[in-house]
């Protein structure tokens, strides 16, 4: 399918907090639960290595990402690296869970973080999960620009696919919001109201999950967006290994050459 940049709800400026913190951890804990991002583990130890990183920065982290899951990971393979969350719109009570359950590896920025311009005294290797398809290719070019011309190696990871199979169990999405919703953490008044007395989250999660499907950058678009960045080796692909989970993650990942 052609890669087509429709908008989500959730990032609309008028879309209220309570929906788009709604949106967002319902993403996070479907990642946590599945571990859709555990067979990228193997590829960030051998970046972190390559690179000595001795922090990551995971911008876009939404509500907070997969690394609580991630962080555990890549202990078992060797790297201990601290991490640190940030983001446009920051998730605090989010962020807090997870550096609360991380006992301290995870911490994070209170401000927002331009991932187009992240401010120079935020280092690290930085990451990107299930956010970079947010971003329009210019947008998306200019987070890969910056990481180079500072020197930091950069990781960028999607769950999903333009596919017909990845679209058809999107529309599950709803009644899966209608069961889940009560477990979520951290616990969320306005994701019960937005569920129940007002069901607009379920329709809205629909809605955005399929857009974000049609919104991933493929392999091909992947290797549009690094032309003329040659300071970098450049490793794109996808990676799948939960044989129960038929959706493959595509990923980016850049070092400096020589690395």
């Amino acid at each position: 399918m052609k890669r087509m940049h429709l908008m989500e709800i959730a990032d609309l400026p008028w879309c209220p907090p309570g929906i788009r913190h709604g949106v967002s951890d319902f993403c996070r804990f479907l990642v946590e639960v599945s571990g859709a991002f555990n067979p990228v583990a193997p590829l960030l130890a051998e970046a972190f290595q390559a690179t000595g990183a001795r922090q990551v920065l995971d911008l876009g982290s939404g509500a907070a990402g997969p690394w609580l899951g991630l962080q555990l990971r890549l202990w078992k393979l060797g790297i201990d690296v601290p991490v640190c969350l940030s983001d446009c719109h920051p998730d605090l009570e989010a962020f807090e869970r997870a550096g609360r359950l991380s006992r301290g590896a995870i911490t994070y920025r209170p401000e927002p973080v331009d991932a187009t311009k992240v401010p120079n005294d935020l280092p690290g290797f930085r990451t990107m999960f299930d956010a970079f398809h947010h971003l329009r290719p210019e947008q998306a070019r200019a987070v890969l620009a910056d990481a180079v011309a500072k020197g930091e190696g950069v990781g960028v990871f999607e769950c999903g696919s333009r596919s017909l199979l990845v679209l058809l169990g999107a529309l599950g999405t709803p009644l899966r919001v209608l069961v889940l919703a009560p477990f979520i953490r951290p616990f969320r008044w306005s994701r019960l109201f937005w569920t129940y007395l007002v069901p607009a989250l379920p329709l809205v999660l629909l809605f955005d999950v399929i857009v974000s499907c049609l919104r991933i950058y493929g392999v091909p678009e992947l290797r549009d967006l690094i032309a003329g960045l040659d300071r970098y080796h450049w490793d794109i692909g996808t990676v799948r290994k939960i044989k129960w989970l038929p959706i493959p993650n595509t990923y980016l990942i850049g070092v400096p050459r020589g690395a």
